[in-house]
């Protein structure tokens, strides 16, 4: 351990403890521990709202050496309780980089851990599941650490999304790239946790994007007249959304309609299915996506907790995608009704690119 750093500990719910060293913000957090398998894009885990109420433990040994700068960030702030590495670069080597990694966790408030054996702790995740955990800088008296942990709400059936969405409508305006030729189009974006990149991908294929709060009615939508309708990410349980199943609900077969993530999820449920629950979640840039009807593997970028149950969907809905490691459904379409969703991240930044068209069929679909 570094003996500039003060220690750290880190305390699960079922009562194991993993010390390390002080790293970005000082404080005390409680949240579910998970894990992330992605090589590069720590700034843009932290800035996701998809991981609000999350200790995050990224799997990749090396994190910080390229920095931080002011274009990477997927919202206006840190959304992960905590965050955990094994070793953290104390330098920012890369033309982009105008802060380090340490300095910009302070600035943002983030409560993290360095020097952490992150190989057996991601181990620990993955044999006995997701839990939650309490990660301290201050107090590192055990017991009450495991307490904590074992007072934190359970992630099932909790509404996170309340708590990131938007306060207000606000605009997007269409930037299309130069070999864009159809009219430009309107998306009214609902916000359950929304990624910059998302907007850009739309705003890039002529899309001019209200975006709007996650409890707005879908009267109110219909009021605006869009040609589509996006259904973003978020945290939390999906079924725990009613509001927003309903209000897609409503949607269904009146304008196309596009979910990524917890969108996806939402408009499985809105359709008549439900979703559970994984052991330990996907979260990271190499998992692997087949499309049905064409057979192709798409290697994709994923941050999820919860899942589609493909035996409760109803006979309309055609599951188009599944994951190869686990047999998750990954994407489904209505064709009748003019929806379709993924499970997965088409826009993420950085990641696989492979799914970037999914967008190009959402333009295809409103101009139908």
């Amino acid at each position: 351990m570094n003996a500039t750093k003060s220690p750290a500990l880190l305390a699960l719910a079922d009562g194991t403890l993993w010390p390390g060293q002080a790293f970005g913000a000082s404080g005390e957090r409680t949240g579910e521990l998970v894990f992330n398998t992605g090589i590069t894009g720590y700034q843009e885990v932290l800035t996701d709202p998809s991981y609000h109420g999350q200790i995050v433990v990224m799997t990749q040994p090396h994190i910080g050496n390229y920095g931080v700068n002011d274009e990477d960030d997927e919202s206006g702030r840190c959304w992960v309780a905590g965050f955990i590495v094994r070793a953290a670069s104390p330098i920012a080597s890369n033309w982009r980089a105008n802060d380090t990694l340490e300095s910009y966790l302070r600035r943002h408030g983030v409560v993290a851990m360095t020097d952490v054996d992150t190989r057996a702790l991601v181990r620990h995740v993955r044999i006995f599941g997701a839990m939650n955990a309490a990660l301290s800088t201050v107090n590192l008296d055990p017991e009450r650490l495991v307490a904590l942990a074992q007072a934190a709400p359970d992630m099932n059936g909790l509404d996170l999304v309340q708590q990131v969405t938007c306060a207000a409508a606000y605009q997007i305006a269409a930037q299309p790239d130069p070999d864009v030729r159809h009219r430009e189009l309107h998306v009214v974006a609902y916000d359950f946790g929304i990624k910059r990149n998302i907007l850009r991908m739309l705003a890039r294929r002529n899309c001019r994007v209200t975006v709007v709060p996650a409890q707005t009615p879908a009267a109110d939508v219909l009021a605006m007249h869009p040609d589509g309708v996006f259904l973003s990410n978020g945290p939390g349980d999906p079924a725990a959304v009613t509001y927003a199943i309903e209000n897609t609900r409503a949607l269904l077969g009146r304008t196309p309609l596009f979910g990524i993530c917890l969108g996806h999820q939402i408009l499985a449920l809105a359709l008549g299915g439900s979703t559970y629950k994984l052991k330990f979640g996907h979260r990271g840039a190499n998992q692997p996506v087949q499309h049905h009807s064409s057979r192709a593997i798409a290697i994709s970028s994923h941050n999820h907790g919860f899942a589609v149950r493909r035996e409760n969907l109803p006979p309309s809905v055609v599951v188009t995608h599944t994951n190869l490691n686990d047999g998750c459904v990954e994407g489904l379409a209505v064709p009748a009704l003019r929806a379709f969703s993924v499970q997965y991240h088409p826009e993420a930044a950085p990641g696989p690119h492979d799914a970037h068209d999914l967008f190009d069929e959402f333009i295809a679909l409103m101009q139908s």
